[in-house]
């Protein structure tokens, strides 16, 4: 199991992305928050309010989730982040496999 964390220009694209992953099954939840990022960009380091999703998947479906997002995503480089789960709750983590099958 993953946790695939993934920063959006707005709220709109964030749901936007979240909803076609959960219809396709590629994730179970998508937990979204606001953030401010700040970062190097042409040049320059900027500021920028973002909204950065926490999305809960399976290992073996993060290249399939990285394509889909991409071709969703406004970005040109845009963040989409692996974090493995060390341990988890079991009944989440069988909670998570019954809602990522096809």
């Amino acid at each position: 199991m993953i946790s695939v964390y993934i920063t959006c220009k707005d709220m709109a694209e964030a749901k936007l992305i979240a909803g076609h992953l959960l219809e396709k099954r590629l994730i179970a939840c998508a937990n979204i928050f606001p953030v401010t990022s700040m970062f190097h960009w042409a040049g320059k380091v900027a500021s920028e309010p973002e909204v950065s999703m926490l999305c809960k998947a399976k290992k073996e479906s993060f290249a399939r989730i990285k394509e889909e997002v991409r071709q969703l995503h406004s970005y040109e480089i845009p963040c989409i982040v692996a974090l493995p789960w060390h341990e988890s709750d079991e009944e989440y983590r069988k909670w998570v496999e019954e809602e990522t099958k096809a």
